[in-house]
């Protein structure tokens, strides 16, 4: 099975997004893009729908329940939210929702910042692997992969969705 074009998944989620708003009357929300997939993400989404708008962007490396078991990635910079949270909609993009673990941390870091009128959550994929009850409110697609698999986003431009196998653990 071949993965899907990110460029047409990012055509179709604009004019869902823009439905999903008009819905909800929100005429001017912030994007939020989770580092570093879902900035890629949310920069196309923002291209596609003509917004200028500042970017926000999030680490959420500190906020993870497994930082503990994982430490601290080398690639780590700190969040960067050119507006306030506090009232404001936001739009929080992420490129691949695997187990809802990145999302809760994301809105854990948000909520730090103040309290938001609103978090429109939009994701590239949904693997279908939820651990948490979180789904996106706007989505390119679903896929479902061998327990062995994950998909990588690369970009920035091109985006490229690109499937791994993951090796097997020797046993012990």
């Amino acid at each position: 099975m071949s993965l899907p074009n990110p460029a047409e998944l990012i055509r179709q989620m604009a004019v869902d997004l823009r439905a999903h708003l008009a819905r909800r009357s929100i005429s001017a929300p912030r994007f939020i893009g989770i580092r570093t997939g879902g900035v890629w993400v949310a920069q196309a989404l923002q291209a596609q729908m003509h917004d200028s708008s500042p970017l926000g962007t999030l680490d959420v490396s500190f906020y993870r329940d497994d930082f503990s078991q994982n430490g601290l990635h080398p690639q780590v910079r700190p969040s960067e939210l050119p507006f306030e949270v506090e009232g404001q909609h936001l739009v929080l993009v992420d490129d691949v929702l695997m187990s809802g673990r990145t999302i809760r941390a994301a809105l854990n870091e948000l909520f730090d910042y103040g309290r938001p009128a609103s978090v429109t959550l939009v994701c590239l994929l949904d693997l279908d692997a939820g651990e948490l009850p979180i789904r996106p409110n706007v989505l390119g697609a679903t896929l479902s992969l061998a327990a062995n698999e994950r998909v990588k986003l690369s970009g920035p431009a091109p985006l490229v969705l690109e499937r791994q196998n993951l090796a097997c653990a020797p046993a012990l």
